[in-house]
């Protein structure tokens, strides 16, 4: 926040605490009065005058003010030396939206109807903009169920919104990667996702790209030399079912097939071209934000931007309700992970995410992923990966942020819930007893329906404008 910014802020907001103390005969020394520290805020019944307004104490004011939402976009990424560059983000909007990428799709449930991508066997159905919808902000609103996403398979987890996916520096749901040109490799070779391989995939960008990627990353390897890069057929690159070994796949490390048969040099030009391809694709990615919303313009001192249940909800939000102990900052969260007590559910009518060991599984291969922040595809390692893995990550799952919340069809990892007041009485009870690994995290909190109801409201204020109209379709 600017110092402008924050100096409008507090005074209009002295202005506002002087006023309802003088309505009440008292004085005030500032948000909260003499009596301020961690406290109710100010909220109720007045005099004749109506309703009192609602004012927090200067405590819950400075909590309150630290998770404005901040202008500044993505911190560098050292993994990525394309990671701002407008061109590079120019070609990985292209391929953000190019289902050619991809190899073909494996579930029956595949079958043309609306919530899929096309038909059982049809390759290049699946884009990365398939879950990732633009238009509900990066959220998967079309597959069946909207819990969980039908891509080439069922995945077994809710697909992550992207809004400001760009300042996270560990990815997935549980750590699984930490640069996002591995992420982006791990969602091409993913059976039940796309269905494709780093093979395929670089066969691709030289077929349908080749000016663009040599524009920004010099010259290809000769990938239509079919007698040094055999040719690999849509139809025959990825898996014929899901959950194969890499030895029953093709186009990808330890298929036994057309990867493993390539002199080493010709692998590593194979797997270079790839991970070129994912860093355009992350620098397209670090463009879409939520933006700043009513929430705060009403921290800038515009007092009519939130109605009295949502600041009812913010108060709460870093007071009772706890909330902002895991979520903070600009983008409400502390990316790390968390075992809140999740018991999963039935989704999408029959499938059960039980006993995921989460973080403590998915940053140990983090650990050994030679697509990592230390890996010879990386363009630098600011020691975003740990050391070693704390046992206490065992069903841990990470913090999601809180912006642009409102177009989200479900919640938790699981996508269990649909219904954000669900989310909140969950929290509320502390989560489940039992049925999930590791040790719960959080205790109940005793907040009334109305607390409840408030921080739902406060939720709902901190969607932004969102990104930009001209990132939401492929460039012309």
């Amino acid at each position: 926040m600017s110092l402008l910014r924050l100096s409008l802020s507090a005074s209009l907001t002295l202005a506002a605490l002087l006023a309802v103390a003088c309505e009440e005969g008292g004085s005030a020394s500032g948000p909260g009065g003499s009596g301020a520290g961690g406290g109710a805020a100010t909220t109720g019944q007045g005099g004749a005058g109506g309703a009192t307004p609602v004012v927090p104490t200067a405590e819950q004011w400075a909590a309150l003010v630290t998770l404005r939402w901040d202008d500044e976009g993505p911190p560098e990424d050292v993994t990525n030396a394309w990671a701002d560059s407008p061109a590079a983000a120019a070609f990985g909007q292209r391929l953000f939206f190019d289902g050619r990428l991809s190899g073909p799709l494996l579930d029956g449930d595949n079958d043309g109807t609306v919530g899929t991508l096309g038909v059982k066997g049809e390759p290049g159905k699946v884009a990365c903009s398939g879950c990732h919808l633009p238009e509900s902000w990066f959220s998967d609103t079309r597959s069946n169920g909207q819990q969980i996403s039908l891509a080439a398979g069922w995945v077994l987890r809710r697909t992550i919104p992207l809004l400001d996916v760009g300042h996270k520096k560990l990815l997935n749901w549980d750590g699984r990667r930490d640069t996002f040109f591995g992420q982006a490799i791990g969602v091409f070779e993913a059976a039940k996702e796309m269905n494709s391989s780093r093979y395929f995939v670089a066969r691709a960008v030289h077929e349908h790209h080749r000016a663009e990627y040599e524009a920004l990353f010099g010259p290809l390897p000769p990938l239509d030399d079919t007698q040094r890069f055999p040719a690999l057929a849509a139809e025959e690159t990825g898996c014929p079912e899901p959950d194969l070994p890499a030895a029953d796949c093709e186009g990808m490390p330890g298929d036994e097939g057309v990867f493993d048969a390539l002199a080493p040099a010709d692998q590593e030009a194979v797997t270079r071209v790839a991970v070129n391809a994912a860093k355009a694709i992350e620098a397209y990615l670090r463009l879409l934000r939520c933006g700043e919303g009513r929430f705060d313009a009403w921290l800038d001192g515009d007092d009519a931007a939130l109605s009295d249940a949502e600041k009812r909800g913010a108060i709460a939000f870093v007071g009772r309700g706890k909330c902002a102990d895991c979520h903070v900052g600009p983008r409400l969260t502390d990316d790390g992970f968390h075992n809140v007590g999740l018991m999963p559910k039935t989704v999408a009518v029959v499938f059960l995410d039980k006993d995921d060991p989460g973080a403590s599984v998915g940053l140990a291969a983090a650990l050994n992923d030679p697509l990592s922040s230390r890996g010879i595809y990386s363009d630098g390692d600011d020691d975003r990966l740990p050391a070693s893995v704390d046992p206490a990550l065992l069903g841990a799952f990470a913090t999601p942020s809180l912006r642009c919340i409102s177009k989200r069809p479900s919640f938790f990892h699981t996508g269990q819930e649909k219904d954000l007041r669900e989310v909140v009485a969950f929290f509320d009870r502390g989560g489940h007893p039992a049925g999930f690994l590791g040790e719960s995290e959080i205790e109940p909190l005793d907040l009334t329906e109305q607390e409840i109801d408030d921080l739902v409201a406060f939720l709902l204020s901190l969607d932004g404008a969102g990104p930009d109209a001209a990132l939401l379709a492929p460039p012309p």
